[in-house]
């Protein structure tokens, strides 16, 4: 199949966006690297954070300092507050019905091996099989092969095209009886397509299959609904969204958790300990052992209400503009191969440049104070697909600019001189 331009979805209207109100918001980005002003081009690696998500975070420390649930003082109560209202927050923000469905986790990482262990290790038997694709980062591969390990399971890999497409007929025509869980992607880090998600879960439900989304570079860009979706489990991080790094979500159907044993040990997770016997907590608190990254979850909370108060379909035709404008400045480098174009796109353009590796080109690329992402994108399947070691990732957010992307192609025209 020939690969074709990206071309932004359809909309009835482009509402305005103000990208310049936006960028105010994010500190970082009037710093200076190498002398140079930042040009930041690595969100779907890790976004940056708008004041208010930075004063949160600050302010837990100066004004709530304390444990969770576990003391009847006022510091203990406001820490309380921020927590659970991040995780009210949080089931708004997915449009699950239950805030008890929202398990607050290190991030979509530790949701993915929360499932695998707690779910799959519990159902799993052999002859069971877990469906992925080939889009898959390596976080929601590597839990999947260590639960296949455990419980005599086997991995079906659904294949992809060479615009970085799942094969839809391939995907339904593994799907079988034995399929169990299908762990899948909403939208790719390495190539930024957006799968079709919805009719994916609905043709694994057709075969009583149970479904993990992993929706870590969803969540920044698009609307996400649990309910309209209808997935059993959706995982995300907060660090991806413009929150503090460790801390994220998961999102599971109500009776799906409840059945759930506990995924590891600890305070909080229990209502009441003997040395005979131990009675585990309701849903959430089962799954969330220990003392948890509060003042991150008070952050979080922040990221949720910033990304909310945003006109969320400005900002993706605003993303979608400038990944449009992007594709088209960097085809005209001469040597340039673009990797992954899905007709369905959001956030990502990986390429190469012919005569330098991708990591020698981010080095010089850095010396202009553009950053990007170079290497496998934990995503190494992908990079075995294309029969590639690597891309160049330019991935965008709400503030990146058309001036970004002009920097970055003279930043790539200075590669080329250095490597000419």
């Amino acid at each position: 199949m020939t690969p074709t331009a990206h071309v932004p979805r359809p909309r009835s209207h482009a509402p305005a966006f103000d990208v310049a109100k936006v960028r105010a918001d994010f500190p970082i980005l009037s710093e200076l690297v190498h002398g140079k002003p930042l040009v930041y081009l690595d969100s779907a690696n890790t976004s940056q954070k708008p004041l208010s998500v930075i004063r949160a975070t600050d302010d837990y420390y100066r004004h709530a300092n304390a444990n969770i649930h576990r003391a009847t003082h006022l510091l203990s109560e406001r820490a309380t507050g921020l927590y659970e209202g991040s995780r009210k927050k949080a089931a708004k923000f997915l449009n699950a019905a239950d805030p008890h469905t929202i398990v607050l986790t290190k991030g979509t990482t530790d949701g993915i091996n929360l499932v695998a262990q707690s779910y799959g290790r519990s159902v799993l038997k052999p002859g069971d099989e877990i469906l992925l694709s080939w889009l898959e980062h390596h976080s929601n591969i590597v839990p999947w092969q260590l639960v296949a390990e455990q419980t005599g399971a086997a991995i079906k890999v659904v294949p992809i095209n060479d615009l970085g497409e799942i094969d839809p007929e391939e995907y339904v025509r593994l799907l079988s009886p034995r399929t169990k869980i299908v762990a899948v992607g909403h939208v790719s880090n390495a190539l930024g397509t957006i799968n079709p998600i919805k009719a994916m879960i609905a043709q694994a439900h057709a075969h009583g299959a149970v479904v993990l989304v992993d929706g870590a570079q969803a969540a920044p860009h698009l609307v996400i609904d649990v309910q309209d979706l209808d997935c059993d489990f959706y995982v995300l991080s907060s660090h991806k969204m413009f929150g503090p790094t460790g801390t994220g979500v998961l999102y599971g159907r109500k009776q799906l958790l409840e059945a759930m044993p506990p995924y590891q040990g600890g305070g909080d997770m229990i209502s009441n300990v003997t040395f005979e016997k131990t009675l585990y907590n309701q849903i959430p608190y089962k799954f969330e052992a220990g003392t948890p990254n509060i003042a991150g979850v008070a952050g979080f909370g922040a990221a949720i209400d910033y990304l909310m108060s945003l006109d969320r379909e400005a900002a993706l035709a605003h993303e979608d503009a400038v990944l449009e404008y992007a594709t088209a400045r960097v085809r005209e480098i001469p040597g340039v191969r673009i990797i992954g174009e899905a007709r369905h796109k959001t956030g990502v353009l990986s390429f190469l440049l012919e005569g330098a590796h991708p990591h020698d080109a981010g080095t010089v690329l850095d010396q202009q104070g553009i950053a990007v992402r170079t290497g496998q994108h934990c995503a190494q399947p992908v990079m075995d697909k294309f029969c590639i070691p690597a891309t160049i990732r330019a991935s965008l957010a709400i503030y990146n600019t058309r001036e970004d992307i002009d920097a970055l192609v003279r930043g790539l025209h200075k590669v080329r001189e250095v490597f000419a």
